[in-house]
């Protein structure tokens, strides 16, 4: 497995390298932002946000505009905005420095496990009134039109799909969507909920049940 990590530091990237490579990964490494665009395939990148060339933001946008590929936002930044903004973005997962290598491999596993899912093509497209969600595609649509849908929102609307009517708890959300290795906080799910309401059209599709979770509720 290949893993990219975009880090400027000398002082983080090298030893960060050398650890990954002890346990078995194949590891590259981009300096500037630009590098990162530049780097071809991987499956896994560890993102820094503070870049010489470019915000580590736009990188992610850029990243996921063409790709699938997991990212794990690595940053000194941990305020709750700065994950919100990486999650938005399309960033995969959000680990703040200083770190345990521990953690960091879990979160790796993790997401690489959630990539590997979203790629078996055995389950059906679910239906709920005029929406549609196919997985095997990872596409989505309502009355025909295509949802221009983040990673994190198509896999929160299949969630939501896979049982239309169902209250699905805050916890069952974490644990499908981000794993149980996600450690932010719950609010990233009211973002991206809200998400969903505004591309889906109508706001009553997803239904919040106060001091419960949510529910998804095709209009009419």
């Amino acid at each position: 497995m290949r893993v990219l990590i975009v880090e400027d530091e000398d002082a983080i990237a090298e030893p960060l390298a050398e650890g990954l490579r002890r346990e078995g990964y194949d590891v590259a490494r981009a300096a500037t932002g630009a590098a990162a665009l530049d780097a071809g395939e991987t499956d896994v990148v560890l993102l820094d946000l503070r870049l010489p060339d470019m915000d580590g933001y736009t990188v992610c946008r850029e990243l996921r505009s063409r790709s699938g590929v997991p990212i794990i936002i690595v940053s000194a930044r941990g305020e709750e905005v700065d994950r919100i903004v990486g999650l938005e973005l399309g960033a995969d997962d959000y680990l703040v420095k200083p770190f345990g290598f521990g953690e960091l491999l879990a979160r790796i596993r993790a997401v690489t496990r959630r990539a590997s899912a979203r790629a078996d093509p055995a389950t059906a497209p679910a239906s709920a009134g005029g929406l549609e969600v196919d997985t095997r595609t990872r596409r989505a649509y309502v009355e025909g039109r295509e949802l221009a849908l983040t990673p994190k929102e198509f896999d929160l609307l299949a969630l939501f799909a896979s049982d239309p009517g169902a209250v699905l708890t805050r916890e069952r959300i974490l644990a499908a969507v981000w794993d149980t290795s996600w450690f932010g906080p719950t609010r990233t799910i009211d973002v991206h909920v809200a998400a969903l309401r505004k591309k889906l059209g109508a706001p009553g599709w997803i239904e919040t049940v106060r001091g419960v979770g949510f529910r998804l509720v095709p209009p009419g």
